[in-house]
């Protein structure tokens, strides 16, 4: 690949809502031990949304900023903005568009990515591919989720395993072998109903019986999910170190979807390598579903396990079932200098005129919508329209 356009990751950030659940916590409404969680799962506590104002947008804004701050980019310089998440905002609009709005990404195109726990190396793919194509210079990609909204709490098999957050990475154009190295996806549909959320789409549009009968709720076939996991987490892991042209031996560290230990560890027997070359965080964070991935990696840069020269591998599972892996060589020097005060002033700045300018074209919209009609252009409703196209360039 000397020579070539890569792409590879420059920034990169996470944020969790402050609220901490813990296994205690949980035993004191549903039927479970803090014992039981973690001989099972190897989850402790995780962190879970408290407030209305909180929300997949909020914390998928967030941890852009942070990413946006260590690329020391401008959300100008962003082309494209994906979020992927199972948990978004709405139906529609896109996550993806309200977040690219909330930084002022005024040239980016947005959208979702829903492809469950493996969302996230999805969008990397998808990321990576546009960048060394030239359809961007930059591309933001997100891991965003709030599953404890859709969690029964009243169901432990479930209850107990799933968090709240937000991973973020800047994906941008380099020269020389380093980035994105190679990327493997897959999916398995016939598996759609093991791991399914039942009602609220075309199939069975929500009704007072969908949520009477918790329709609307995470419904998951633990031990086929488990089963899958196992399997197909140590082949997509080969797969795509031999797709990057790699010895599984060179690969310094692998950064698994957080989902369950008992996971982990049995991928790790299946290839031969060491537990501790597998990344894990889950006994934190639980099961952050698309948002596993980007916080587990933000964690193992932050704490000196990853380094420029490493090779990495990312890799997940997820409802679909879907499976992915990502091969990347890092290219970026940790840990990252931080910026001067008057630049990380400077970068605050332009997040806080975001939110004006935000404001602003929502109260123009509803001005400009107002004097639209049927009117002459000597009224005054026709003149003051004339002065808004003028103003914003919509004539």
């Amino acid at each position: 690949m000397n020579g070539e356009r890569c792409a590879q990751i420059t920034g990169w950030g996470m944020a969790v809502p402050e609220r901490v659940l813990t296994n205690a916590e949980l035993a004191k409404v549903v039927d479970t031990t803090d014992e039981w969680i973690v001989s099972r799962t190897g989850i402790q506590q995780r962190h879970v949304v408290a407030s209305e104002k909180e929300s997949t947008a909020t914390l998928a804004t967030r941890a852009a900023r942070t990413a946006l701050r260590v690329a020391d980019l401008a959300p100008t310089q962003l082309g494209l903005v994906i979020v992927a998440t199972a948990t978004p905002e709405y139906v529609f609009p896109a996550t993806a568009s309200l977040v690219q709005d909330a930084l002022g990404a005024a040239n980016a195109g947005a959208f979702d990515l829903s492809a469950g726990c493996t969302g996230f190396i999805y969008a990397l793919s998808i990321a990576s591919d546009i960048v060394r194509s030239g359809g961007a210079e930059h591309v933001l990609v997100i891991g965003a989720e709030t599953l404890t909204r859709i969690t029964d709490w009243t169901d432990r098999n479930t209850c107990v395993l799933f968090g709240d957050g937000a991973g973020a990475a800047v994906v941008s154009a380099c020269a020389g072998r380093c980035g994105v190295q190679a990327t493997v996806l897959g999916s398995d549909g016939s598996g759609g109903d093991v791991l399914i959320l039942p009602a609220g789409g075309s199939h069975t549009p929500t009704s007072h019986e969908t949520v009477s009968s918790g329709g609307h709720f995470i419904k998951m076939n633990g031990r086929e999910v488990f089963r899958f996991a196992t399997t197909i987490v140590p082949k997509a892991t080969e797969a795509v170190v031999e797709k990057a042209g790699w010895q599984l031996a060179e690969v310094s560290l692998v950064i698994p979807h957080q989902a369950n230990i008992r996971i982990i560890e049995s991928a790790a027997k299946r290839l031969g390598l060491p537990l501790d070359k597998f990344f894990v965080n889950l006994e934190r964070y639980g099961n952050t579903s698309a948002a596993s991935i980007p916080i587990a990696l933000c964690e193992a840069i932050n704490m000196g396990q990853v380094k420029a020269g490493d090779k990495l591998v990312l890799v997940g599972f997820g409802a679909g079932l879907t499976w992915a892996a990502a091969a990347i060589e890092w290219g970026v020097p940790t840990p990252v200098k931080p910026q001067p005060w008057p630049r990380r002033w400077f970068a605050n700045l332009r997040f806080a005129l975001a939110t004006v300018r935000s404001i602003v074209r929502r109260v123009e919209r509803r001005v400009y919508n107002w004097a639209m009609g049927p009117v002459r252009k000597d009224d005054w409703r026709g003149r003051l329209r004339q002065r808004i196209d003028r103003w914003w360039g919509h004539g």
